[in-house]
């Protein structure tokens, strides 16, 4: 069995670790001939993919070029659009914002006025930047529903009435000149927070904790997302304690019916407290109201227990709690830790961290430009791209 030779792609590759090299270096690491090695950099750099560093290599001969990952090359537009709110940005190839913008937006006004919405915004935040849309490689969208990433096709979202089965790559390609992937909101946060705060670990889950609950899985560093998509829908499972609470996705006794912020906020006001949803009853804790830190603690408790199973089964090495309700801090932590550690087995939790979020309000949106990066730089995805371009170059 013969292996393809290293493509141009390939190359690529290896300079986006951020270290410069020389084709000498290249030619060692691939075992490529250096004509060859030579040609390929010549393609990277007519596409500006690679360029020559300021300094030259000394070594005891002639000064080698080395080269090194242009991550301005090209420009990523990413979208985080949650229940009511939405937070965008333009990014370069290694993640960097240029600029975002965030605004309350309720995803219930329907395709239509969102993604016309997000097409009059994307197109000023490049003007702020100096670029324009001839300049996007790709467009990264996650979604508070259920998604078919293969279509980009929400796929009955309990929360976003109107979007059942709407082509949003379909509505904004041809708007924004640049292909457009679609992904639930939670995979593209467990991306933003594996690329930028774990890149190390193998097996992470990222549970998001807010008006509903969903986990993102990242398992050899890639994001699982099952055979339809729906991989890490935990706020569905079935818990002893929610008993026979009716759920929004109409089924009982689901996790969210009693651990996710829109039922966190009803249960205070039946006790006679203020709350109109999750954020407000982040607000309670952070202001010391006994009844709603006791909510918070508790809804940790149902949450580490379906995480306890998963531990068992999954064994991940790192937990992180995110959404609008884990700015509860340690107070939902420590409900989660307390069941995850006494339910689950000791060699399952041996080296196991849990912890809070590290991005903040920006995981979803530097998910969702991850997400785009990674399909645009493929090593197939640039081949593909060097020889459509060599193609158009022999065309007369």
């Amino acid at each position: 069995m013969t292996t393809e030779p290293a493509g141009a792609g390939a190359l690529l590759a290896i300079l986006r670790d951020g270290r410069a090299r020389t084709r000498t270096e290249l030619v060692q690491l691939t075992g490529l001939a250096r004509s060859t090695v030579t040609q390929r950099l010549d393609a990277l750099a007519d596409q500006q993919w690679i360029l020559p560093t300021e300094d030259a290599i000394f070594s005891g001969g002639r000064p080698a070029i080395a080269f090194s990952f242009n991550s301005g090359a090209r420009m990523v537009l990413a979208a985080d659009l949650g229940a009511t709110h939405a937070r965008i940005a333009v990014t370069d190839l290694s993640t960097r914002v240029l600029a975002e913008r965030s605004r309350d937006l309720r995803i219930t006004e329907g395709p239509e006025y969102v993604l016309g919405w997000l097409v009059d915004e994307f197109t000023d935040l490049l003007t702020e930047t100096g670029h324009t849309l001839a300049d996007v490689c790709g467009v990264g969208i996650g979604l508070p529903g259920p998604v078919e990433h293969t279509s980009g096709r929400p796929v009955n979202p309990p929360i976003m009435p109107g979007w059942d089965g709407f082509d949003v790559p379909g509505r904004l390609q041809p708007r924004l000149g640049a292909p457009v992937l679609v992904d639930n909101d939670v995979n593209i946060m467990a991306l933003g927070e594996h690329w930028a705060a774990s890149p190390e670990v193998e097996h992470l889950l990222f549970v998001k904790v807010g008006t509903g609950i969903g986990c993102g899985i990242i398992t050899e560093h890639r994001l699982h997302r099952g055979a339809q998509g729906s991989a890490g829908d935990i706020g569905h499972i079935r818990v002893a304690r929610a008993g026979e609470e009716a759920c929004r996705c109409g089924n009982t006794g689901c996790l969210e019916a009693v651990a996710g912020g829109g039922a966190l906020a009803a249960r205070l006001r039946e006790s006679g407290t203020d709350a109109a949803d999750g954020r407000g009853v982040v607000t309670l804790v952070r202001a010391g109201n006994p009844g709603a830190i006791q909510l918070i603690r508790q809804a940790g408790r149902d949450i580490g227990d379906v995480l306890a199973s998963l531990v068992n089964f999954f064994n991940p090495g790192v937990i992180i709690i995110g959404g609008d309700i884990s700015e509860a801090g340690e107070h939902l932590l420590a409900g989660v830790r307390e069941v995850i550690y006494s339910r689950s087995l000791p060699l399952a939790t041996q080296h196991l961290s849990i912890r809070g979020r590290e991005l903040g309000d920006r995981a979803g949106v530097i998910g969702a430009a991850v997400m785009v990066i990674e399909h645009t730089l493929s090593p197939s995805a640039v081949d593909r791209a060097i020889a459509s371009q060599d193609v158009r170059a022999l065309t007369p």
